[in-house]
């Protein structure tokens, strides 16, 4: 294939990416100028756009975006980390497993908005809570990519390890870390996906800024329009961290194999 054709291809990609979102946003203004829902319900595309535009005018949506940003980043890497290191010790250790596996596959199946009660009782709804929930979402699958990563490598590695008694950090860092990179960030981005949703949720429920908290002072004030900024907005952070995240996992990916 030549370059003119590889450049023509990645155009038609990139254009047919644009397909959906501009059906979205045609049947939207289609759907509000036939008045199929009442305003009370449903706004035009332009009257979304006039109050996002209104919302950064104020710097009420960047005060927002900035409280909600980091929590989610804090609560990330704590809870990431401590995910890492809890899936590598299962792996590593029988007896890790078979003491903290049972309990670990029952409460990574409850959903974390379930534990939003206790949390609150536990932690008020200051800013503890909201990071300790989003933690809570980011551990589960860091932690079970982690544990599955290690699990996955041949026994024989380790054994040679053994023999040659290799440190710990030195194994980690010679035969773990190699081995289990692509299945951790694959775990990091489901991660990193799930804490956000489960972060916009609590700020909806117990929060005094943030994007879910501008969305609920907007259904509280019937104020449609800045409810259809926030769900835009989570949308697009959404799905700009999960391409950001799959665009750094193929670089390190490349690069381990270089």
């Amino acid at each position: 294939m030549s370059f003119v054709d590889s450049r023509l291809r990645g155009w038609r990609e990139r254009a047919l990416t644009c397909v959906s979102p501009l059906l979205l946003l045609l049947s939207w203004e289609w759907a509000c100028r036939a008045g199929l829902f009442p305003e009370q319900l449903l706004v035009s595309p332009g009257t979304v756009a006039d109050a996002f535009m209104g919302l950064v005018d104020d710097g009420e949506l960047q005060s927002h975006l900035q409280a909600s940003l980091h929590r989610l980043l804090a609560g990330f890497l704590a809870g990431s980390a401590l995910g890492l290191a809890f899936g590598v010790l299962m792996g590593l250790s029988r007896t890790a497993e078979n003491i903290c596996s049972p309990l670990f596959n029952v409460l990574r199946q409850v959903p974390s908005v379930a534990f939003i009660p206790m949390l609150i009782l536990a932690f008020g709804i200051e800013e503890t809570f909201k990071i300790v929930i989003v933690a809570k979402a980011a551990f589960f699958p860091v932690a079970l990519a982690a544990y599955d990563a290690v699990r996955g490598i041949p026994r024989s590695h380790l054994e040679v390890a053994k023999v040659y008694r290799l440190p710990l950090p030195a194994m980690l860092r010679r035969i773990v870390l190699p081995a289990t990179v692509p299945p951790v960030l694959t775990g990091l981005r489901l991660g990193l996906g799930r804490s956000w949703m489960v972060l916009v949720v609590a700020e909806l429920l117990a929060a005094d800024s943030g994007i879910g908290q501008m969305m609920e002072m907007g259904r509280q004030m019937f104020r449609i329009d800045v409810v259809m900024v926030g769900v835009m907005l989570t949308g697009v952070i959404g799905f700009a961290l999960d391409r950001g995240f799959r665009v750094l996992e193929a670089r390190l990916v490349r690069w381990r194999r270089c």
